[in-house]
């Protein structure tokens, strides 16, 4: 049995919306802060992850970004590498005054974008148990290019026109977050939208972000990091990857010191559903029991 309250915390003068997950214990477990990816929320699919974890008798925050989901933030949809990193932090921090919990048994579990983000926060972070990084974001430049040059050029001069429009208080100008091959978005490969609507059903979860975002992607690289972490870090690579490319992220994850590598015959989005969502997450407990067991 376990416990599921809606809490909220803190985070640049926002609120922060989450999930947290008790398991019923006379001990104070180990704590799983875990978020989601490019636009995506904790309805997406997180709470099928954590309700794995809080099983094996791990506590879960699962926690939503600034200007995404139940979380305040205006505008909406403002995907900010910056404040997300920044609430990473806020989200640690509040877990670690939680009574029910183990403070110095804190564990990151990020996927995709969020993948990328657990890598640069537990580089800064070295009271860190544990990193788990699932299908990451870890290489600007590797992702970019799954996009063709023609989506590319498209997407940067509506990210300009967004930027530019912020300074004057215009608006936000939008881009499609998983779109058919060919389409102005994101994340256009041929997998991509039946894999997006999988880990949509049933939420209200827009399918967009503002567009300023394009500008900055190629520019972050938070597989660099991974020399400087200390914890031990399993990364969850998938080597048909269209969006993470798997090439890039097993390079970087080479690097890490402390590090467990499991690969994946399955798409970006196929380990979240179905038998792939089982292989992973089995792997992921066992990875847990061997670094942070529970008492």
């Amino acid at each position: 049995m376990s416990f599921k309250t809606l809490v909220e915390f803190e985070s640049g003068g926002e609120r922060c919306a989450a999930d947290l997950y008790i398991p019923d214990s006379d001990h104070r477990a180990p704590v799983i802060v875990m978020a989601h990816g490019l636009g995506g929320t904790r309805a997406m699919r997180l709470d099928a992850f954590a309700e794995r974890f809080v099983a094996e008798g791990y506590a879960c925050l699962v926690f939503d970004y600034r200007h995404f989901g139940e979380s305040g933030g205006e505008p909406r949809q403002l995907l900010d590498i910056k404040k997300q990193l920044e609430d990473w932090k806020s989200a640690i921090r509040f877990a670690r005054s939680l009574s029910r919990v183990d403070s110095n048994r804190l564990i990151l579990w990020g996927t995709s974008f969020g993948g990328g983000h657990v890598l640069a926060t537990a580089a800064q972070d070295r009271g860190i148990a544990a990193v788990i990084s699932q299908c990451p974001f870890t290489d600007g430049l590797a992702s970019s290019l799954t996009l063709s040059p023609l989506t590319s050029l498209k997407l940067s001069a509506l990210a300009i026109r967004d930027r530019i429009g912020a300074l004057f208080g215009a608006e936000p100008l939008m881009v499609t977050t998983a779109g058919q091959p060919g389409t102005l978005a994101l994340m256009n490969a041929p997998d991509v939208v039946h894999g997006y609507a999988a880990i949509s059903t049933g939420t209200n979860a827009p399918n967009y972000v503002t567009a300023r975002f394009a500008l900055d992607i190629v520019r972050y690289y938070p597989g660099r990091k991974t020399p400087k972490i200390q914890a031990p870090v399993l990364f969850c690579v998938c080597d048909t990857d269209t969006v993470a490319p798997s090439g890039a992220t097993l390079r970087h994850a080479q690097r890490t010191p402390n590090k467990e590598i499991k690969r994946y015959a399955d798409g970006h989005f196929e380990i979240y559903v179905g038998e792939a969502f089982e292989r992973v997450v089995r792997d992921q407990i066992s990875f847990l029991k061997k670094t942070v067991p529970v008492d």
